[in-house]
């Protein structure tokens, strides 16, 4: 038996309307998955699983619904090669409120135009949460996304983050076509 606390908030997320996420998920990995409204407690049984990773994976869900992501975006985590990095922005910038605001309002951009423009040239999603900046994305593009992140979160211009994004952009491609580099 398997626990993940995740925040109360998110919990009406990870369940669904009338219960269809939370269906969905059990349907998917043939695990029970009991969740503890009230405390905000997820738990699952992986005792009968054939596949050792499917218990991790279904953690990484959990977590990712609990850290802001519509359940269809966490649900790529089902997929091989597909990981959830969680970024903490207070390891940056300390727990001073104003500071975390401000740094996490960098991430996101203007009307969510940074945020947006790291997905579409990487291809990953990202959610930024509390004082979280969550990834999702296959091994070629999460070390891009999490350098883009990272330059962003240590004070890089935004003009400079969007050339090093425009750089890789070929690179990605000719790793999705199969080719390696």
């Amino acid at each position: 038996m398997k626990i993940v606390k995740i925040p109360k908030e998110r919990v009406g997320a990870l369940i669904g309307h009338g219960g269809e996420t939370k269906k969905f998920l059990e349907q998917r990995t043939g695990m029970r998955i009991s969740i503890d409204a009230e405390e905000g407690e997820v738990s699952f049984d992986d005792t009968n699983v054939e596949d050792p990773l499917l218990p991790l994976k279904v953690m990484d869900i959990i977590k990712a619904i609990g850290r802001g992501f519509a359940p269809h975006k966490a649900f790529r985590l089902l997929d091989d090669d597909e990981y959830l990095e969680l970024i903490e922005i207070d390891d940056y910038v300390g727990k001073t409120k104003n500071q975390l605001i401000r740094v996490r309002a960098r991430v996101i951009g203007a009307g969510g135009k940074t945020r947006r423009i790291i997905e579409d040239l990487v291809g990953v999603n990202i959610s930024i949460y509390g004082d979280t900046v969550c990834i999702i994305g296959n091994s070629a593009q999460m070390p891009v996304a999490r350098t883009a992140v990272d330059m962003l979160l240590s004070g890089s211009e935004h003009a400079t983050v969007y050339r090093y994004l425009e750089r890789k952009r070929a690179t990605l491609r000719i790793t999705e076509m199969g080719f390696d580099i």
